[in-house]
């Protein structure tokens, strides 16, 4: 999908988050990767094949340990 003189990381990559955004609807909680990611702000993320991958945001718990 990425059409860049330089590639972002594809969908399956785990760098896909570092891809470029093509449309955003922040008032949604939502932006479009050109890797075809929907990335969500809670940090969960709807791959184009339907995966979904839950929110990965450190929790308060998680920092304290």
């Amino acid at each position: 999908m990425c059409e860049h003189p330089i590639p972002c990381p594809g969908a399956d990559s785990p760098y896909r988050e570092a891809a470029k955004p093509t449309a955003s609807r922040y008032e949604q909680g939502w932006t479009l990767l050109c890797n075809g990611v929907l990335l969500f702000e809670d940090t969960g993320e709807l791959l184009p094949d339907g995966q979904i991958i839950a929110p990965h945001r450190p929790t308060p718990a998680a920092v304290a340990a």
